[in-house]
């Protein structure tokens, strides 16, 4: 049988937690709880890693002026 490089072949920590709480039985509104939760946990972590990009590499308001006027696509041949 062929193995996918991509496809890992043991559970991060993470998925650990999250298959434990498979075993019990949520409501759709505790479901919905518990995703909002997540989506704010991680939207957290990116802003935090952002505020420490703009430190670290100086940016400001004249940074974000400068991105929106470079042209990045490559040109269609």
């Amino acid at each position: 049988m062929e193995t996918n490089a991509n496809v890992p072949t043991k559970l991060s920590n993470m998925q650990v937690e999250l298959l434990k709480l498979y075993a019990h039985n949520v409501s759709d509104s505790e479901l919905r709880d518990i995703k909002k939760m997540l989506a704010e946990y991680f939207a957290k972590k990116v802003d935090e890693e952002m505020d420490k990009l703009w430190e670290e590499k100086c940016w400001d308001e004249k940074t974000i002026e400068e991105w929106k006027n470079e042209h990045m696509r490559t040109p269609i041949k």
